[in-house]
């Protein structure tokens, strides 16, 4: 087993490369979700601008026509949060990471006081309200509810319909305005062949480890939910497929060559908050450049934030001032950056813009 001559700064620039924010990019919103295997998307606007940097070209209208027309959804998969996944993709994933999911969340359900009848009691009403068709949005799924003799307020109601995510039964449909609507699922992806555990598992693993490596198998544990025997038995059922290298004493495991990318200049992005590039991975210290930031404190995992990042790695956080999208950027570094960099960023901001704003 090599040990590597690589840096945790090499890492960061070829993940940037491997997740398809530098290079040629990808030409669809669905060639993206389908290449990282899932994309978090809680935060709708932030999930599709994400998606939008790593096209070719893009703007949040393609992305927005895309979940429209159902070339990629949003469930409830992997962790308990919401991801973009591809039609052909959702059913064998949910079967393998719902069971964890459903596991985690069954204090809390338990807490509300829902159990195995409530769902099914909350399934049948689903099925019957969205049957033909239709895309509801919550509070319609809520009065559905309601009318079946199920309390579906607050976190009961969402409880219920991650449970109906979940269990393969719903899952997103066309915006209706700014509301969200979901639809049945088996009229919205039509069926796919079904994978054995361990054909999931290998997919999963290859998937991961393609678009999201170099990475560690705590790392993708960390992204699919999966306990890391399961990652483990993904990457021997891989062998032949991913390789691994030693960096500080871990092995990272990839899948091609480890040529680092070229480049003419820095590369400065600005990130959406729970980006692929950050949230995909438990271990982060490649995303700190540890000689221009020493010591981050409480800012030291900012997730939840947008972010500038330079060669791959955090060097900031940036925000709208307003959600019109010419609203003015705030931009906040927290590294001295060059002339040439300042420059880089100015470039970024205008990819936003132009997403946000085509001509």
């Amino acid at each position: 087993m090599p040990s590597a001559s690589l840096s945790l700064g090499d890492i960061a620039l070829l993940r940037l490369r491997n997740q398809g924010l530098i290079g040629r990019g990808l030409a669809t919103a669905a060639e993206v979700v389908g290449w990282l295997g899932a994309v978090q998307s809680q935060d709708y606007a932030g999930a599709k601008w994400g998606v939008g940097q790593r096209m070719r070209k893009a703007t949040d209208a393609d992305v927005e026509q895309a979940f429209t027309a159902g070339d990629i959804l949003r469930t409830h998969v992997l962790r308990p949060t919401w991801h973009f996944v591809l039609p052909r993709d959702i059913r064998w994933l949910l079967g393998l990471t719902a069971p964890r999911v459903i596991a985690a969340m069954a204090y809390y359900d338990r807490k509300l006081g829902l159990d195995a009848p409530s769902f099914a009691r909350g399934h049948a009403a689903l099925e019957r309200a969205l049957a033909g068709g239709k895309h509801l949005t919550r509070t319609e799924l809520a009065a559905a509810l309601e009318a079946a003799g199920l309390e579906a307020s607050g976190q009961r109601l969402a409880h219920l319909l991650m449970r109906a995510e979940l269990d393969a039964l719903i899952c997103s449909a066309p915006r209706r305005g700014k509301q969200f609507t979901y639809a049945l699922l088996e009229e919205r992806a039509a069926a796919a062949p079904q994978k054995t555990r361990d054909e999931a598992l290998a997919e999963l693993t290859r998937r991961y480890f393609t678009s999201h490596g170099p990475a560690l198998a705590q790392d993708c544990a960390w992204w699919s939910g999966l306990t890391l025997g399961d990652v483990k038995r993904g990457l021997s059922l891989s062998a032949g497929a991913l390789s691994k290298i030693v960096v500080d004493e871990r092995d990272y495991w990839y899948a091609g060559e480890l040529t680092l990318p070229r480049r003419t200049g820095p590369l400065v992005h600005l990130l959406p908050n729970y980006d692929e590039h950050l949230i995909a991975y438990k271990e982060r210290s490649a995303a700190f450049d540890r000689e221009r930031i020493p010591k981050l404190g409480s800012r030291e995992l900012p997730l939840a934030n947008h972010l500038i990042v330079l060669d791959g790695r955090i060097a900031g956080g940036w925000r709208r001032e307003g959600t019109r999208p010419d609203a003015p950027l705030e931009l906040s570094p927290i590294v001295r950056l060059s002339t040439v960099e300042k420059k880089a960023l100015q470039a970024a901001q205008e990819r936003l813009r132009a997403f946000l704003e085509p001509d």
